[in-house]
């Protein structure tokens, strides 16, 4: 398996990770296959820094991503996860070696800068913090600041739920596997609007957002999602 696929298998899986951390937070991230230590041996750049040499980088690098909706599956985002979650473990923000960058607010999940992920799951969870993986943002807030992240995400989860059938549900149609396909398409159609459209608007609150660019149920990469910004 080449890089760039593990990278991606394992953005997969640690998005998976998240989600299963919001409902088991005392859940702790261990490696469980080829990828996830692969993962690990990445996160060992981090975890080789010292205290201070990773919060300068971390914050660098905020003001790298500042002013911009990224993708998630973006090198620069990756590399800014992997910091993050070295960051949470040393509790490096909680010693406020650095100033964070203007105009980034403290987070209340865990007094990391705010840098939000929205995902197909902001209907219900709200928004996700970057760095412990945390819902930082309520879904009653995101509902005040951008109604439309709301309405995005009940329209994708009528798509997204196809990839759930049981087989009751599988029977009541001609053919599953058109459906399945159809609901794929749209995917790829709805996570470009995701970042055309929808977490732009999430600027006007926040100075950098992170969206989630594809999905597994369906599966949809990144690269099958066209925004025709790609950088």
């Amino acid at each position: 398996m080449s890089v760039t696929k593990n990278l991606k298998a394992n953005i997969k899986n640690d998005f998976e990770f998240v989600r299963q951390s919001e409902q088991h937070p005392s859940v702790q991230h261990e490696p469980t296959n080829a990828v996830d230590r692969l993962w690990s041996e990445y996160r060992e750049l981090f975890s080789g820094w010292d205290d201070l040499t990773l919060a300068r980088w971390l914050s660098q690098t905020l003001s790298q991503l500042q002013g911009r909706s990224w993708r998630m599956s973006h090198p620069l985002v990756a590399a800014y996860r992997l910091a993050a979650q070295t960051a949470a473990q040393k509790h490096i923000w909680s010693q406020r070696l650095v100033t964070p960058p203007n105009p980034y607010l403290l987070a209340e999940c865990c007094r990391a800068p705010l840098l939000p992920l929205l995902t197909r799951d902001a209907g219900e969870s709200g928004l996700i913090c970057m760095h412990c993986n945390a819902s930082c943002v309520p879904m009653e807030t995101v509902m005040t600041q951008c109604q439309p992240v709301i309405d995005w995400a009940k329209e994708y989860s009528t798509h997204h739920a196809i990839a759930h059938w049981d087989d009751a549900e599988r029977r009541r149609v001609r053919d599953y596997d058109k459906s399945y396909q159809r609901a794929a398409s749209k995917s790829e159609l709805l996570l470009a609007r995701l970042g055309l459209e929808i977490a732009p608007k999430l600027l006007e609150h926040y100075p950098a957002v992170v969206w989630e660019d594809q999905d597994e149920c369906l599966q949809v990469l990144p690269e099958d999602v066209r925004t025709g910004l790609d950088r």
